[in-house]
């Protein structure tokens, strides 16, 4: 259709020309252009904010003198991974590495499975003091490692496992379980009581039914209470040092501390320690992530 047939139609209609052709309204969920531009700004500033100290420690244990933290500029003109060779071949990196995986990993299976069958325990089952324990479980988190060390130090002397790995393994667990109980309870109440329901009418024991049923369906939860009790136990400092006696038992976290020494620090060593140190770590949450958003706001549906 031509312009005059338009222009003729809408004098006939009595019709504004402009009118025809309305604008097109905007979604409730569309953004405009300096909206979206003010956000991904944003984004992008707290992912430089974020990325940066890794960025710099990583710049920074390419520098081969353990004084050129003063001067990084100087680093660009001598770059070199001796660093990272000094401490894989001159260090005990390696008996490090399997100190804090046999403790990580081992805090962490055994705490999330206590954990999830106390939250799974409290969110199904009425059992007199189910509510306190849980009050219970909270109160222990309010009190500092400061006050536990020394209590602590003395039952695991009495049960002889002052440094031995299932003695921090323990203690590890003992200050993650808690947290990991209320979250994995928080996660269990949003699956529906009928697939416990269904279980029993199947046959299935209480337990059976948690392992084979519940189980399954709270692996975002169990995702995020495995990722905190493997990071708890891995970059935890006191009670590895207080626990452990002998040098060869201890944690990266231990471990860096012996690039310090009185009056000196070796301040490149220990940042391509860090660097190495952080794989396990990544690797770890690698494993996990596809779960773990899900399971940061799963469990807060429910309470």
């Amino acid at each position: 259709m031509s312009t005059p047939t338009v222009e003729t139609s809408a004098a006939v209609t009595g019709q504004d020309p402009s009118a025809a052709s309305p604008r097109r309204a905007r979604r409730r969920d569309e953004r405009g252009l300096l909206a979206s531009l003010a956000s991904h700004g944003v984004l992008i500033a707290a992912s430089l904010a974020a990325l940066f100290p890794i960025g710099w420690l990583a710049f920074l244990s390419l520098g081969p003198d353990k004084d050129d933290y003063l001067h990084p500029g100087r680093i660009w003109g001598k770059m070199s991974f001796d660093n990272y060779t000094f401490v894989l071949l001159h260090t005990p990196f390696f008996d490090w590495l399997k100190s804090t995986l046999i403790v990580s990993l081992g805090a962490t299976l055994i705490g999330v499975l206590a954990a999830a069958t106390t939250g799974y325990a409290v969110s199904r089952m009425r059992f007199p003091g189910y509510r306190k324990l849980m009050w219970v479980l909270l109160v222990t988190q309010m009190f500092p490692i400061a006050v536990l060390i020394v209590p602590m130090y003395q039952i695991l002397s009495d049960l002889q496992l002052i440094d031995s790995y299932l003695g921090l393994i323990l203690v590890y667990c003992s200050t993650a379980v808690p947290y990991s109980a209320w979250l994995l309870k928080g996660y269990f109440d949003t699956i529906p009581f009928e697939i416990d329901e269904a279980g029993r009418v199947d046959g299935l024991t209480p337990f059976g039914t948690f392992a084979r049923l519940i189980l399954p369906l709270a692996k975002p939860g169990l995702a995020v209470a495995a990722f905190y009790n493997f990071i708890t136990a891995f970059g935890e400092v006191a009670f590895a040092t207080t626990f452990m006696l002998d040098d060869t038992k201890y944690s990266f976290a231990v471990g860096l501390q012996s690039f310090i020494s009185e009056h000196d620090a070796q301040r490149n060593l220990m940042a391509a320690t860090a660097v190495l140190v952080a794989i396990p770590a990544s690797a770890f949450f690698y494993l996990v992530q596809k779960n773990l958003v899900t399971g940061l706001t799963a469990g807060g549906t429910k309470g």
